[in-house]
């Protein structure tokens, strides 16, 4: 007899954060589950540690593979559930005992919904809870024509998912460093995301963290999850969808720039896609780099500032002044770490006055911002 939920987690290296994983899920107020932990050729001891935790609890399930990467592992867990409802946790975050019961509840009083997932907060890497609840957009409100595209995004170590939907639409793709905006956009075509208001867990904040550790990552991410938004466009038009080859990793590590990768994801698309693609990879790479441990790179600056200009007049005047701000505010950062010649490089020349700004607010701090703001008359720059 199936379980009552399926949960999936998948690992590679995690020997020091598995156990205080499963221990989370085993904690769940709901107690019909199965946990099917997909060991993805670790080699610094995680084998044995889940096979310690099999023995004692005949509802974890542990699979062996070759290292072959995230989506393959995340497929292969897949293919072995059974259960209507299929939940994900990563390997190295916790989920609060509430979690399944919630979300169990909310797909049953929600029939249209296909994926819900929830708020979270960080914690780092020994464990401490830090910071404010975190909260997402509704993915009622995801636009792929937004530059860089507004995602369905719910928080994906957290999300609980149809196992129905998720067959239909193909399980995990390909698309690297954005296998789960990919999904959702796929899932958002079946049926409604929801994220909850709760709190459902914590998502651990390490210096190991694959999609944070450099710029280079930040590249592919950009051009992969916006070609993902590329490929819901083709689709909700029923024209014939994009692929993501498995081959394309190797590829994209060879690139030596922004605009090297966004050539390689342009290969399949029509002239009209690729500037769309440059503006929007280029758009998203700012978004990234407003909160992560990295900034553009000299050979970046001049092929984002110019995809994003010749992007403007297609935008709206919303999306035209975000995206103005957000050139602003990078080359301001960029200038403050003294980095001046990419932060002229990346900014246009009329939008000088309003990095000077943004530099003497980072430099001056608050009180200043807001004379800056009066004398200016500028508030767009300086918010």
């Amino acid at each position: 007899m199936a379980a009552c939920v399926d949960v999936v987690m998948s690992v590679y290296n995690g020997a020091k954060t598995i156990e205080s994983a499963v221990a989370s899920i085993q904690a769940q107020t709901v107690r019909d589950i199965r946990i099917i932990v997909v060991n993805d050729g670790s080699t610094d001891g995680t084998r044995p540690i889940i096979e310690c935790l099999a023995a004692a609890d005949p509802r974890i399930l542990l699979l062996n593979r070759e290292n072959s990467g995230i989506v393959d592992a995340a497929n292969a867990g897949l293919a072995f559930c059974t259960s209507d409802i299929v939940a994900r946790l990563d390997a190295d975050d916790i989920a609060l005992p509430d979690r399944f019961e919630k979300q169990l509840r909310y797909l049953e009083e929600h029939p249209d919904c296909v994926a819900v997932s929830g708020a979270i907060r960080h914690m780092d890497e020994a464990g401490t809870v830090f910071g404010p609840v975190l909260h997402f957009r509704s993915a009622d409100l995801a636009d792929p024509t937004w530059y860089p595209q507004r995602e369905p995004y719910l928080a994906h170590p957290f999300v609980m998912m149809r196992r129905e939907a998720v067959e239909t639409v193909g399980r995990y793709r390909h698309v690297i460093y954005a296998e789960d905006v990919d999904l959702y956009w796929r899932l958002q075509e079946v049926g409604r995301l929801s994220s909850m208001p709760d709190l459902l867990g914590y998502y651990r904040m390490h210096s190991e963290s694959v999609s944070s550790t450099s710029v280079r990552n930040g590249r592919v991410a950009a051009v992969n999850s916006q070609r993902s938004g590329l490929s819901a466009m083709r689709r909700r038009a029923n024209r014939p969808d994009l692929a993501f080859p498995t081959t394309a990793q190797r590829d994209y590590e060879q690139a030596r720039s922004l605009e090297n990768m966004v050539a390689l994801g342009s290969r399949d698309l029509e002239a009209n896609e690729a500037e769309r693609l440059a503006a929007s990879a280029s758009a998203k790479l700012l978004e990234l780099t407003s909160y992560r441990p990295y900034e553009l790179e000299f050979e970046d600056c001049a092929f984002v500032r110019d995809s994003i200009m010749r992007a403007l007049p297609r935008m709206t005047e919303e999306n035209r002044k975000y995206s103005i701000r957000m050139l602003s505010g990078a080359a301001a950062r960029l200038a403050a770490r003294g980095k001046l010649r990419a932060s002229q490089r990346l900014a246009p020349v009329h939008l000088y006055p309003g990095v000077a700004l943004r530099l003497a607010v980072r430099i001056a701090g608050r009180p200043i911002q807001r004379t800056a703001r009066r004398l200016a008359g500028r508030p767009d720059f300086a918010k």
